[in-house]
C-alpha cells in the first residue's frame, strides 16, 4: 500500500460527488486482473505481512473469484451503501460487507457478477447503477480473491433485502470513508505471525477486514495516484 498503516498521508480534504466521480473515471478502467481466475498467482497488496497471508492462503487451495459493488450513492453529500451480513452464512457472518458474492459461471463479467449480487441482495436495481471501474485484485483469509466494481448510483432507490443474505443496508458518508484519519490500525494471529488489518468504526458499527481494507484502496486509488 502506498502509506504505511498508522500514518495518515493527509485527509482527503475535496469529497463532493462529481469531484469524487471525476478523480475515479480518470483512474479506473476495467481490465480484469490476470489474478483473479489463475490459481498460481497470488494477489498482491504492497503489504508484505499481508502478501505473506495470501500467499499461504494459495499454497493451501484455490482462492475462490468473486467480485463486489461499491455503490457511491451521489447524494449532495455522496455516501458508500454498505450491509450487514446474516448470522448463519459460512462466510463473514454478521460481518459489514459490500454487495457482492462468487462469479458465477454465467455472469459476463465480474462487473455484471457485482450488479447481480447487488440486486439479488439488497435490491438494488441496475438502472441506478452506473459502473466506474475496477479497483485492485484484493485477496482475503477467507479464500476469495475480489474484484470491487466502483460505482455511481443515484439516488431515489428502493431496496428489498434479501433476509437469507443481509439483514441491514445502511449508507456511510464518503467523507468520512475517506478520511486517512479514521483508517485504524489492528492485528491478528495468522499461522504464526502477527498481521495487521484496517478497521474503520463509524457510529454503533464496526468496519474492519476485507470492507475496511478494500476502502483504504479506493482511498489510495482516487485520492494518491
Amino acid at each position: 500500500m502506498n502509506v504505511p498503516m498508522g500514518e495518515s498521508g493527509g485527509a482527503a480534504t475535496d469529497v463532493g460527488a462529481e469531484k469524487f466521480f471525476d478523480r475515479a473515471r480518470a483512474r479506473l478502467r476495467f481490465d480484469i486482473p490476470p489474478g483473479l481466475t489463475d490459481a498460481g498467482v497470488a494477489p498482491s497488496t504492497g503489504d508484505q505481512d499481508r502478501d505473506f497471508m495470501l500467499q499461504e492462503i494459495a499454497r493451501d487451495e484455490p482462492m475462490r473469484a468473486a467480485a463486489v459493488l461499491i455503490p457511491v450513492v451521489a447524494r449532495d453529500e455522496p455516501t458508500v451503501l454498505l450491509t450487514r451480513r446474516a448470522a448463519h452464512l459460512s462466510d463473514h457472518a454478521n460481518e459489514i460487507a459490500f454487495p457482492g458474492g462468487k462469479i458465477d459461471a454465467t455472469d459476463a463479467s465480474p462487473v455484471d457478477a457485482a450488479l447481480r449480487e447487488a440486486w439479488e441482495e439488497v435490491g438494488l436495481p441496475r438502472d441506478f447503477v452506473e459502473p466506474i471501474g475496477y479497483l485492485d485484485l484484493y485477496g482475503t483469509s477467507a479464500d476469495f480473491r475480489i474484484l470491487p466494481t466502483v460505482a455511481r448510483v443515484k439516488p431515489g432507490f428502493d431496496l428489498r433485502l434479501n433476509a437469507d443474505e443481509v439483514v441491514e443496508a445502511f449508507e456511510v458518508p464518503l467523507s468520512f470513508l475517506m478520511n486517512p484519519d479514521n483508517h485504524k490500525q489492528g492485528w491478528k494471529l495468522f499461522r504464526g505471525k502477527m498481521r495487521s488489518f484496517y478497521e474503520m468504526p463509524f457510529e454503533e458499527r464496526y468496519i474492519w477486514g476485507a470492507t475496511a481494507g478494500i476502502l483504504r484502496v479506493l482511498y489510495e486509488r482516487v485520492y494518491l495516484k
